[in-house]
């Protein structure tokens, strides 16, 4: 089958360390932490007190007060990187065909900050079910994938991905299958998350999956660190807009990076612990690799889910040095979480963005707050610790893990007329 090259064309960005794209890159190759003190509620029970926290955001800034009002925070979210990539792409202002043009759209949970207020209102209420008419529709995984589509007419294939970590990972490898295959020509994907609140915080407080150095909350993301104690919980949001090449050549669109290939596998182990040897994460790599027919010689950087925690380190690193044998030694490689905290649903779409701007600007992101090595990981990787490191990466490959043993890996490379 002939398939159709994908390339990107617009970029959204709304984290923790930057509320557009150049803020997001900039603090991303800046080494800044985006932890700090939890200010979305009275955290001072909690065993976690802090967060990656959005800043410095203002709704109504970006959305009508009264729409703002039916939508969840991860819709908001949503909202505002889908628009910054639209605006990006030039296809704001251009005509194309809406009915091949559609949104798949990734998170986690979705409206826990809708379904947490609704319950709270009910139960401190006289038992009279007063909910809102919205509830359902604030609170349900699609809708901003839905909202999206109405604000932009697109009529194209639209629906969300709900893989816990890895969502928007897999839901930029749906839109590019849509494209490549021919189904359509232009796919405004991504992925949010809002869940900095009381039950997201105390359920993973109770896994224990959470960093509990709140006596150094900027330096407690320590991917690859021996003292590292658990994940930071992160919010955002990051929209990519997917174009087939021949449309995107015949409008003269900026292209940043072309999509080479992704994977997909199950670790078919434990509902939250990765495997331990790697398996899942060195399937879907070796997944990637043969999606874009590519050698494991030809990628430079890989972004690494990650996340912090004492096991999941491990695990990936063994994946890499699996697939990548001797070359895994010639690799940068680093986790932005380090800086951004974990963006759970989101986290692939932001992790993304990071791959194709260190291809667009020739910069890797660092892997900061290292402070004491780890003999479980050998010395010869290049884990980019705590400064950015210039080169020109050609290809990269994006890891995302979530809870259920879900994998998605994508292969992002330089665009080559």
């Amino acid at each position: 089958m002939d398939l159709k090259r994908v390339v990107v064309t617009g970029l959204g960005a709304l984290t923790p360390i930057g509320n557009n794209v150049r803020e997001y890159w900039n603090g991303l190759a800046g080494s800044v932490s985006g932890a700090n003190e939890i200010t979305r509620f009275d955290a001072e029970k909690f065993r976690t007190k802090f967060a990656c926290e959005v800043k410095n955001f203002d709704v109504q800034d970006h959305i009508d007060r009264k729409e703002a009002r039916k939508m969840d925070p991860f819709t908001h979210y949503a909202m505002v990187v889908a628009d910054e990539a639209m605006r990006d792409s030039g296809l704001i202002d251009e005509q194309f065909d809406v009915d091949r043009a559609g949104v798949i759209w990734g998170t986690g949970i979705g409206g826990i900050y809708t379904f947490l207020k609704e319950t709270r209102d009910y139960v401190s209420g006289d038992g009279t079910p007063r909910v809102s008419p919205f509830f359902v529709p604030m609170m349900i995984a699609d809708i901003s994938a839905g909202y999206i589509s109405i604000k932009y007419g697109l009529r194209g294939p639209n629906f969300a991905t709900v893989s816990a970590c890895a969502s928007s990972n897999h839901s930029i490898s749906d839109a590019y299958n849509y494209i490549r295959l021919g189904k359509a020509d232009i796919m405004v994907t991504g992925g949010s998350e809002a869940a900095v609140n009381e039950m997201a915080m105390g359920g993973f407080n109770s896994m224990k999956a959470l960093s509990e150095r709140n006596d150094d909350f900027k330096t407690a993301s320590r991917p690859f660190d021996k003292d590292r104690d658990g994940f930071v919980l992160g919010e955002g949001a990051a929209a990519l807009i997917l174009e087939e090449y021949e449309h995107a050549k015949a409008r003269g669109a900026k292209i940043y990076a072309e999509i080479a290939g992704s994977g997909q596998s199950a670790d078919a182990y434990h509902i939250t612990a990765p495997h331990p040897e790697g398996l899942g994460a060195t399937n879907v790599m070796i997944s990637a690799l043969d999606d874009a027919g590519m050698r494991p010689e030809e990628i430079d950087y890989v972004n690494v889910h990650g996340t912090s925690t004492p096991l999941g380190d491990i695990s990936e690193s063994k994946a890499i040095q699996q697939v990548f044998g001797e070359h895994a030694f010639k690799l940068n490689i680093s986790s932005t979480k380090s800086m951004t905290g974990h963006l759970l649903g989101a986290a692939g779409a932001v992790e993304a963005l990071a791959c194709i701007m260190a291809i667009y600007e020739g910069i890797v992101p660092p892997t900061i707050n290292h402070f004491t090595d780890d003999e479980a990981f050998d010395p010869r990787l290049n884990l980019t610790f705590n400064t950015a490191q210039k080169r020109e990466v050609k290809a990269a490959l994006s890891n995302t893990f979530g809870f259920g043993g879900h994998n998605s890996s994508l292969i992002l490379k330089k665009f080559e007329g």
